[in-house]
Formats: structure tokens, sequence, C-alpha cells
């Protein structure tokens, strides 16, 4: 039971990561796009593996810095050298394998071939090209407010139309 119960503990984790901190739902949200457009590509299994790789550090970074800024806020709301020192250095961590994440994604994606594959497709597919460009606009949504922001968008809407009625 306790085994299972760590799995809970972990994704309540993540839970709270993808609902306070924006920073985490970039990421997330960068990864599914590079993941969609990755099929376009020829990969090798290491090549995979490095992007899959990349994706998790940055992923698991942003969760070890909001474990540290809720360690540190918890301590104390005052101004202190070796907590805003912490805060920076986990900041710093997530901000080191971001920009090497960038490196990895242009060393492994500027291959024409790729783009030329994911053009032919989109032309021979505008459809998906429609819902593709839709999530745009979605993913912005969800980046902003976040899950929480939306599901409480929904309710005032519902509260509202409750009440004109």
């Amino acid at each position: 039971m306790n085994f299972l119960r760590s799995f809970k503990y972990a994704f309540l984790g993540i839970i709270y990561c993808i609902k306070n901190e924006r920073n985490m739902r970039i990421h997330t949200v960068a990864a599914m796009y590079v993941l969609v457009f990755a099929r376009f590509f020829t990969f090798s299994r290491g090549e995979y593996a490095a992007l899959i790789l990349t994706i998790g550090g940055v992923i698991s970074a942003e969760a070890l810095n909001t474990a540290v800024e809720c360690l540190a806020d918890r301590i104390t709301k005052e101004k202190d050298p070796l907590i805003k020192a912490a805060k920076d250095c986990s900041a710093g961590a997530v901000l080191i394998l971001a920009a090497l994440s960038v490196v990895i994604g242009i060393i492994l994606f500027v291959k024409p071939e790729g783009f030329i594959c994911m053009y032919s497709y989109y032309i021979s597919h505008p459809l998906e090209l429609g819902a593709t460009a839709a999530l745009i606009p979605l993913s912005l949504v969800y980046i902003i407010a976040g899950p929480v922001g939306i599901a409480n968008a929904f309710r005032k809407k519902g509260k509202g139309r409750r009440n004109d009625k």
C-alpha cells in the first residue's frame, strides 16, 4: 500500500506544480508541441532518448524549484539572503536546463527534410493544420490562467446563467 501511496503523492506534487506554477505550464506546453512536431522528423532512438530526457530534466528541475520555493516561503516570508540565494540557485538550475534544451532542440530539429515533411502533411491535411493552430490560443489561456483559473471562469459563467433565469 505504501508503494501505491508514494505514486499518489508524486502525482499530487505534479498537479500542484501545474496548478500553481506558470513556468511549469510553459514547460508542459512546450513539451507537448515538441512531441507533436517530432513525428515529422526522422530521429534515431538515441535522439528520441535525448529529447525525452531533456523534456524530463526541465520539468523535473521546475518541480524541484517549486519545492525549494515552497520550503523557503514556509520558513520565512522575511527577506533573508540565504533563502534568496537558495531560491535564485534553484531558478538558475531550471534556466540552465531550459537553455540547454533549446540547444538540444536546435541540434535535433534543424533538419530541412523534417520541415518539408511537416509542410507537406499540413498542406494535404488542412483540418489538422486548423486544429493545431486552434491549440495556440488554448495553450496561451492554459499558461496564463492555469487549470484553476479556467475552472473558476467556467464556474462564474455558470453562476451568472442561473441568476439570469
